[in-house]
């Protein structure tokens, strides 16, 4: 079932940004936002581990006025989409914004994420391609990318590795980690490392990542997730999606990421040579929200050269 957008401002308003609505998906809500003409082309922005669809809060507002349709959805068990004790990894959350882009949006999109996101993103462009015009990544997070993608065990090592990894996240006190961290500066250091130069630092950003972290269900949705990602088989990592994704790729990656090193990206090229890749001077971890302007300049330069759809005259 689809829910129309809710009576909300068209224009930006920070991190509550354009009409939001819910989406029932599988059982489960998933709230989502729109801004922009629905007969544009569409433009689909995923947000990365512990944030939600109003981090796009001011690059939603420029790609609208350029002649785009901007959609971001809140993946299952973050901001305010359900918060499940399922299996929560890109194979998932993949099917999440296939299944979105089909019944919500009606047409193939350009997909923006930004780590893990970006993961989905491409993931998303590799198992259903027919949706996907093309994808951005911005940057690229995932730990196979820097260690050797694992070999197919013998079903005993595989037993023996679920078991190990599913008592290790069962033990972690996580009911007490998270709110720990939310509600003190353990979390506003964690932001600082995202964030180096301190643009986009404040209130709202912290508010955006805090009120999820606070949910009743939010330890038990990041145990099966960590769970869930741990156990990923091989098909479901970085190195082999990028092997397999035919549309336009561009990669935008800040210079002083300090959370996935920029030195990462050379692996990308590695599975992709013909990527487009944008390195930005200064920024870390989070480029759209940190510098948005720039980022807005150089992902809309990017889309002006792609096949397909044109964008209104008039933008």
């Amino acid at each position: 079932m689809v829910a129309s957008p809710v009576s909300a401002p068209v224009a930006p308003a920070g991190a509550a940004w354009g009409e939001a609505a819910t989406w029932h998906w599988r059982g489960l809500e998933v709230h989502w936002r729109r801004l922009g003409n629905p007969v544009d082309p569409a433009l689909v922005l995923i947000h990365g581990f512990g944030a939600a669809s109003g981090h796009w809060r001011h690059n939603a507002g420029p790609l609208a006025q350029a002649g785009w349709c901007v959609y971001a959805l809140d993946l299952v068990g973050f901001g305010a989409s359900s918060q499940p004790n399922l299996r929560l990894d890109n194979r998932l959350w993949a099917r999440q914004v296939a299944a979105f882009l089909e019944q919500v949006v009606g047409a193939p999109a350009v997909l923006v994420g930004n780590s893990l996101g970006a993961l989905v993103a491409l993931s998303c462009g590799v198992w259903a391609p027919a949706w996907v015009r093309a994808v951005v990544l911005a940057p690229l997070a995932d730990p196979t990318l820097v260690m050797p993608v694992p070999k197919r065990r013998p079903p005993w090592r595989r037993r023996l590795l679920r078991w190990l990894v599913t008592w290790a996240c069962r033990l972690l006190p996580l009911e007490l980690l998270i709110p720990l961290i939310a509600r003190t500066p353990l979390l506003d250091g964690a932001l600082a490392a995202a964030y180096p130069s301190g643009r986009g630092l404040g209130p709202e950003l912290r508010r955006l990542v805090a009120r999820p972290a606070l949910r009743p269900q939010a330890a038990p949705a990041l145990r099966a997730m960590s769970i869930a990602m741990a156990l990923r088989p091989r098909g479901a990592t970085a190195p082999l999606l990028l092997n397999q994704l035919d549309q336009p790729l561009l990669v935008i990656w800040g210079s002083r990421d300090t959370l996935v090193p920029p030195s990462v990206r050379h692996q990308l090229q590695r599975h992709r040579p013909d990527l487009d890749l944008v390195l930005l001077e200064g920024d870390g971890h989070c480029p759209h929200d940190e510098d948005p302007e720039r980022f807005n300049r150089t992902l809309l330069d990017w889309l002006g050269q792609l096949p397909g759809p044109r964008l209104r005259t008039d933008a």
